[in-house]
């Protein structure tokens, strides 16, 4: 049975000081209308800014929730100011980390052979990366979704085993859709994941069925259940919506 994730990307978001609370108030929350099974068997990933992460593995102690970091550097120590290591991430308690989010290729110019190797990185170190794979809005609007993200796949698994490639969750989230209050159909969303799940398994084998594959883009808590609902969409990573009340209904919906 494949693992249902719902990841919060707070992105730039929330002081330091007001985590440990935010974060609680969740809890408390959650607690009071979810089954306390239905989060033993799934996952709820607060994805973190570094300076945050000392009080989210704090806020988290005792409890099936996990702390992710948003980004990780390719290289295990040395002169690269302002960067954070697998070994620094792990050393405080956190367990996922996202890698490849398109504001880190749009904004900061990252490659998928800077990817390939911030994810052997991370594997290297246990960490769960979350891969995000998206195409933007001139690619779909000229049908070549299907071949940048099966580039985007080849070129960030590449010499990567299928061990490995097992412990990695993947993230679609179409570059338009991110923050712009524009949603794939449920229906678009869910052909991406079926196409990512079959490139993979025709990349390593059936062994890659049951990787878990997220839908990212404008979820909240109006549309998650549907989403949710599809046969190739096991949870989602959460952007503006995972900093209000509506987070709730979104974890809920799983």
């Amino acid at each position: 049975m494949r693992k249902k994730i719902i990841a919060a990307n707070w992105k730039m978001n929330i002081l330091p000081s007001e985590t440990f609370k935010f974060i609680e108030n969740f809890k408390n929350k959650i607690m009071q209308g979810t089954s306390i099974e239905k989060l033993k068997n799934n996952e709820v990933v607060f994805c973190v800014p570094f300076l945050n992460a000392f009080s989210a593995v704090a806020a988290v102690q005792n409890t099936d929730f996990k702390i992710g970091a948003q980004n990780l550097n390719e290289n295990e120590k040395g002169a690269y100011t302002g960067e954070v290591s697998a070994d620094m991430i792990v050393d405080i308690g956190i367990r996922y980390v996202i890698i490849g989010h398109s504001e880190r290729r749009e904004i900061y110019g990252e490659t998928d052979e800077i990817i390939n190797k911030k994810l052997k990185s991370a594997l290297n170190k246990n960490l769960v990366p979350i891969l995000c794979v998206g195409e933007k809005l001139t690619e779909r609007e000229n049908n070549t979704t299907k071949d940048i993200i099966s580039n985007q796949l080849k070129i960030a698994l590449q010499n990567i085993n299928i061990d490995d490639v097992k412990n990695i969750v993947i993230a679609y989230e179409p570059v338009w859709a991110i923050g712009t209050g524009k949603t794939a159909t449920k229906e678009q969303a869910e052909e991406i994941c079926a196409f990512i799940r079959n490139f993979l398994i025709d990349l390593y084998g059936n062994e890659l069925k049951d990787i878990s594959i997220l839908y990212g883009g404008s979820v909240n808590g109006a549309n998650a259940k549907e989403i949710f609902e599809m046969e190739n969409i096991d949870g989602g990573l959460i952007g503006g919506a995972s900093l209000k009340d509506e987070f709730l209904d979104i974890v809920n919906a799983i």
